[in-house]
């Protein structure tokens, strides 16, 4: 039986190629999309569930509770001791300290291989807590050893090439020698943590001090601390207990600390802690049944529009003995058909974005992934899905067709059903369409706000440029005195870094004006010397810049500082004295400037104090002439490369790095661009096989009505005024639920755009002159076609 369906399916199928043609491409995008976007949410929510007893490791992070509350995912230096000495509820405890682009060479002087690396510092423990593939490792030797360290496969082939590596040295930012003591596989992508090089914690004393030491005076948020529990752990019972840490290290603190637990398999999809934001997952998702649903809806929509000239076959079935039940699997059996060519074109589809998806999401998915027993059983269910939910209800319009009235042709469009049915369907079809047009826009009106936004510095034509770690400051300040004097350069700063720069943020506590108690709130350090205002085009509005001295005396203040304080003007700032990091500095405010943004639009601008602190330049900032751009860069490289001939040169410009804080929304843009197209190009296949359809039905209608005079723009209106209307209807429901979503969506923005009315109106629009160039092509044809042919019959 099934085999007999299978062959009238398939004739049925070759009898009407257009419009298979129009289901099975509309389709096969559906389901390469859908399937790309299943690979992506996958490979997010398998992440760190490859290491032994995941459900038992715990990152612990910290609340730090101020006048607000912000979320941090390490802890002080002092922490992870103290979880392991005074408490029982870990099996293991190790610090991870992560550091991003050090350099690494090997330890000849003249011929050395330099390049830089993701490294990490921790303890013995750390591979008794994760569950990392070793290759070798020589025996006896542990990270509890000073210099000494686990490399990747990668690291050890890029350091030392076919060399066997075990046993080799090489040198961390040209200070300390490092022997490998053991080899990892090469980390899988989706893992939290990663690095090619981990070394001993105890090494990290020649890099940090502070780190390093058992401190509980604030956190680097680089330290992380894991811990592997005992089983069947009460986790709130534990962060009560760990709250007494607080009162017993940071007792005078006003920014209270609270550690909490979490789970190692969550850490990814926690966005307060860096992580993923989950409502991302869920926005690709359901764009994929989207696509998939639009492609549907053309299905029955074609379909049911079909029923009309099918009904005579559907007549002598029923004539001949068929029932119902047998007519309606006979038309799931094309539906099937269709589905499965359309299966096998998406996941052709899928195969050939797949490299260019990996490049734009930073994926490292192979084509292994389309032959796991999860993606078969998804595509399974896919296909299954698709068939039924497309085919349903058309076979069951078709298999009511009454056969009386179907042989002696007396029947009529009205007697086939479904007209409203497919008049809801292409509404929702429009919908779906205004629905992501409008968030294309509103997503890159967001990003194009938050990097060409006035951000209360210059970030044009400014060069950044890294200074290798324990620089003397003679040799810092003559560095950057050589780069002012280059003819291409107009300013030149040595800092801790740019004044929109969300890495090496320093924040800590301040004593205002005397005040015998700290505010409730940090202040951020942006360590520079007395060049910085003016290289950054910092708006001075009180006061004057810093006075540099052997210590830090005078300080210069961001507007902000005054808000938070509550006074009335910034000028009330000047010359009072302040208080920093805990009375180490003591200084007076010389002067105020213009609030700026100091993080990205997420967060709000915080209180800011400018200071000059030598052991705290991490950065020159180069501000440039863009009219000899090239020439300026091989001055500035060569400077550099003269004073630190050891060291790999690289900079990156400051306006591409504030781009880069929105990576994640130019992937969702891109995103979002992508799959609107294709929504719009699947509704516009359905449209023409239903204007197709229609005017093969309205021939002879079309000729009455020019040989009775009718014009061509009125045949035209005859097929779209239809569709102006459910348009009309479809902007209605879409303009705010589109609002809803995209205004929830702005709310993770401090500062954000207003979603203007004619973003709905350029969608609806847009939707609108699509559709009427869909559906005119075929239109105007049959409007200007010669009457006396399709009335020749008659």
């Amino acid at each position: 039986m099934f085999k007999n369906y299978i062959k009238i399916a398939w004739r049925n199928l070759r009898k009407r190629k257009v419009f298979a043609f129009i289901n099975i491409l509309g389709l096969a995008l559906g389901f390469g999309c859908g399937m790309l976007i299943f690979l992506f949410i996958n490979h997010h929510l398998q992440f760190d569930n490859f290491h032994e007893n995941s459900d038992q490791i715990y990152r612990i992070v910290t609340e730090e509770r101020s006048d607000e509350i912000e979320y941090e995912a390490a802890v002080p230096p002092g922490f992870a001791n103290a979880f392991r000495n005074d408490f029982n509820y870990a099996q293991k405890v190790t610090s991870i300290y992560f550091r991003d682009e050090w350099q690494v060479s090997t330890i000849e002087d003249n011929s050395s291989k330099r390049f830089v690396s993701d490294v990490a510092f921790t303890d013995s423990e750390f591979f008794e807590v994760f569950s990392f593939s070793k290759t070798e490792e020589l025996d006896n030797r542990s990270l509890i050893e000073p210099n000494t360290a686990y490399v990747t496969e990668s690291f050890a082939k890029r350091m030392f090439g076919k060399e066997n590596s075990l046993g080799q040295s090489f040198v961390l930012e040209n200070l300390e020698t490092i022997q490998i003591i053991g080899i990892l596989k090469d980390l899988p992508k989706n893992s939290t943590i990663q690095g090619e090089a981990f070394i001993s914690f105890k090494t990290l004393k020649a890099y940090d001090n502070f780190v390093s030491s058992q401190s509980w005076g604030g956190i680097n948020s680089d330290l992380k601390c894991f811990a592997v529990l005992h089983p069947n752990q009460n986790i709130d019972h534990i962060e009560a207990s760990l709250v007494p840490l607080v009162s017993k290290h940071r007792p005078k603190s006003k920014n209270v600390h609270r550690y909490k637990l979490q789970q190692l398999k969550t850490i990814h999809l926690n966005s307060d802690y860096g992580g993923v934001n989950i409502n991302l997952l869920w926005i690709f998702g359901l764009i994929g049944v989207f696509l998939i649903t639009i492609a549907c809806i053309n299905f029955i929509n074609i379909s049911t529009a079909q029923a009309f000239t099918r009904s005579k076959e559907i007549g002598v079935r029923k004539v001949l003995g068929g029932q119902r039940e047998h007519l309606f699997w006979q038309f799931i059996s094309e539906t099937f058909i269709i589905s499965l060519f359309a299966l096998i074109i998406g996941i052709m589809i899928t195969f050939l974005a797949l490299p260019k998806f990996n490049q734009v999401f930073d994926l490292s998915l192979s084509l292994q992934s389309l032959f796991t027993i999860k993606f078969v059983l998804f595509v399974l269910l896919l296909l299954i899905g698709v068939s039924l939910f497309a085919g349903s209800y058309p076979g069951v319009l078709l298999a009511r067709i009454l056969p009386t009235l179907a042989l002696k042709g007396k029947l009529k469009q009205s007697d086939t059903g479904g007209h409203l049915t497919r008049r809801v369907l292409v509404t929702a079809q429009f919908v779906i369409s205004i629905i992501l047009i409008v968030a294309t826009i509103v997503v890159g009106k967001q990003i194009n706000y938050a990097v060409n936004a006035d951000l209360g510095f210059d970030k044009d034509a400014i060069v950044m440029l890294s200074i290798p770690r324990d620089t003397k400051l003679v040799k810092i300040e003559g560095l950057r005195d050589r780069f002012t004097n280059l003819a291409g350069v107009k300013n030149a700063t040595a800092c801790i870094t740019s004044p929109g720069g969300s890495f090496n943020n320093w924040g800590t506590n301040i004593k205002y004006d005397h005040r015998p108690e700290s505010e409730e709130f940090s202040i951020s350090a942006k360590l520079a010397d007395e060049n910085y205002i003016n290289t950054f085009d910092l708006q001075l509005i009180a006061g004057r810049n810093f006075i540099v001295s052997d210590s830090i005396t005078e300080v210069v203040v961001n507007e902000r500082l005054a808000e938070k304080l509550g006074l009335a003007s910034p000028q009330e700032l000047i010359g009072k004295y302040l208080e920093l990091n805990g009375g180490r500095i003591k200084a007076t405010i010389s002067g105020v400037v213009a609030n700026f943004h100091d993080q990205n639009f997420e967060s709000g601008i915080s209180p800011v104090f400018i200071a000059p602190r030598n052991q705290n330049y991490y950065e020159y900032g180069i501000k440039i002439n863009p009219r000899n751009t090239s020439a300026t860069l091989a001055q500035i490289e060569k400077l550099w490369k003269e004073v630190f001939p050891k060291f790999i040169y690289d900079f990156n410009f400051l306006d591409q790095r504030v781009a880069l804080q929105y990576e994640e929304e130019q992937r969702f843009l891109s995103l979002s661009k992508l799959f609107s197209g294709l929504a719009i190009f699947i509704s516009c296949l359905g449209l023409y096989g239903l204007i197709s359809f229609f005017v093969a039905q309205k021939t002879k209608e079309i000729g009455i009505r020019k040989v009775l005079g009718g014009k061509v723009s009125d045949i035209l209106l005859l097929f779209t005024q239809d569709f102006f209307k459910l348009i009309l209807i479809a902007g209605t429901i879409a303009s705010p639920v589109a609002w809803y979503f995209m205004n929830n969506w702005l709310e993770n923005y401090q500062y954000r755009i207003t979603i203007d009315w004619w973003v709905f109106a350029v969608a609806i629009v847009g939707i609108t002159i699509i559709t009427i160039a869909t559906i005119s092509y075929q239109a105007i044809r049959a409007a200007i076609a010669n009457p006396v042919k399709s009335l020749r019959a008659e």
